[in-house]
């Protein structure tokens, strides 16, 4: 039998560490790496250690930490020091630390973690075995499901950026609505999810969001989707299921993007986009089309200047063939 202490990359495992392949490129890595044994999608021979073989190993690999490696919860109750509202409702096995606030009527489910700093507005719901990190903001009547993770800085349920000008001032259109983040859903530091103008926007179940994403007022991100860092999306756009929006990407207001969409980062979406295909560029176009554009840029000065030479070798041509029709034919 092989014992196995710990877990750990390739490049930094020691004796005791298991680590994963995740493909035959890595295997370089793996032969110099002094992991005891691997996870790996198939048998590599000259891996001359123990190796555990499944279809997924990256999965795998995040079971087994999660499984052996990962504290346990612990629940250390509600700390005196905080804000506390009237109404509230608090599930079995809190642990509320120090220096949280919670508004009048909140409802917090089993198990939930508010570290420091948590703010809970009147009427705010977070279910069972949720976490929020340092300094998370759910405003007045959002609602945040089971097994939610946000982290630090992150707010929910701040106004929707909508005015209207008259007179040649800009005045607030006041945003009435909420925020819904379903279960299974995890977003980053500094997230911030705006509240609808009337309704709600809603974050679909399981979905992940990296740092620093923009989501505005009545948008809606469908199931199991992922946006990468710093993407922004425009008020009233639709997402569908398993969608992927590469990083800094932008989506402008009113838009439909279906099921299964890939946008590359750094993408303009300007209109709607079916399912089923990949996106990218500025704006966005089918990505075979797009990598073509994106080679061609660099030789658009050289391309220039040909069609200069070539305009005026025409305009050299043009004016050679009106000089010769000018001349008078010769008489007998």
């Amino acid at each position: 039998d092989t014992l196995v202490s710990g877990v750990s990359s390739l490049e930094e495992a020691r004796p005791g560490d298991l680590a994963y392949v995740e493909g035959d490129r890595f295997l370089k890595s793996a032969l110099g790496s002094k992991a005891t044994a691997f996870v790996a999608a198939r048998h590599h021979p000259d891996l001359a250690r123990p190796q555990v073989v499944v279809p997924n190993p990256k999965y795998t690999f995040a079971c087994i930490v999660q499984r052996f490696f990962t504290s346990p919860y612990y629940a250390r109750g509600v700390a005196e020091q905080g804000a506390r509202g009237t109404g509230l409702e608090i599930g079995p096995e809190p642990s509320i630390w120090p220096f949280v606030t919670l508004g009048e009527r909140v409802r917090i489910g089993a198990r939930v973690t508010l570290y420091p700093g948590v703010f809970l507005g009147d009427d705010a719901e977070v279910g069972d075995d949720s976490i929020l990190y340092p300094n998370v903001t759910v405003m007045n009547r959002c609602t945040i499901g089971s097994r939610v993770t946000i982290h630090s800085g992150t707010v929910i349920g701040s106004d929707g950026f909508g005015y209207v000008q008259h007179e040649g001032r800009h005045h607030k259109i006041p945003q009435l609505g909420t925020v819904v983040i379903e279960d299974d859903v995890e977003l980053g530091a500094n997230v911030t999810v705006d509240r609808a103008t009337f309704g709600r926007t809603l974050v679909k179940r399981g979905t992940k969001v990296d740092n620093l994403v923009q989501i505005a007022h009545n948008v809606t991100i469908g199931e199991n989707s992922i946006l990468v860092a710093q993407v922004g999306i425009a008020g009233s756009t639709t997402l569908g299921d398993y969608v992927v929006v590469g990083g800094q990407a932008g989506l402008a207001d009113h838009l439909v993007i279906g099921d299964r969409v890939m946008i590359g980062a750094r993408s303009g979406v300007h209109r709607s986009l079916a399912g089923d295909q990949i996106v990218s560029g500025v704006p966005a176009m089918p990505h075979e089309i797009a990598i073509k554009a994106q080679a061609i840029i660099s030789r658009l000065p050289d391309l220039r200047q040909q069609v200069r030479d070539l305009e005026q070798r025409v305009r050299t041509i043009e004016s050679r063939t009106q000089r010769g029709h000018k001349r008078p034919r010769s008489r007998k």
